[in-house]
């Protein structure tokens, strides 16, 4: 099972969500082809009501703690209730651009 679906099972198993959709988003970073160390992860729950930002994603780091110790590298949340959801015509943010340089501008550096 690839680390994508693993993140998948654990977070539909713990929140039951309305709609989740994780991304891997490694090939936008740095790292070897077929990477699996960065991810987008956008969940709608119930479970998210009343809660706080910061408390919707420590549950989430909570859910995920064994692959945020060892495999995961950076992990964007877009949590949200299903009125949030709605609200935001059910779309969430895209991805900044990766900050840290393609394997050809290191290598031009580098000289």
């Amino acid at each position: 099972m690839s680390l994508q679906q693993q993140i998948e099972t654990k977070l539909k198993t713990a929140l039951s969500p309305n709609y989740l959709l994780v991304e891997n988003e490694s090939h936008k970073h740095n790292v070897p082809k077929g990477s699996e160390s960065h991810f987008k992860v956008t969940v709608v729950s119930t479970e998210f009501q009343d809660k706080k930002l910061i408390e919707r994603h420590r549950l989430i780091n909570a859910i995920l703690k064994e692959e945020l110790s060892k495999k995961i590298h950076a992990l964007t949340l877009h949590t949200y209730t299903t009125d949030e959801w709605q609200k935001r015509n059910e779309t969430a943010r895209t991805s900044p651009p990766c900050r840290g340089g393609s394997l050809h501008e290191s290598s031009k550096d580098s000289k």
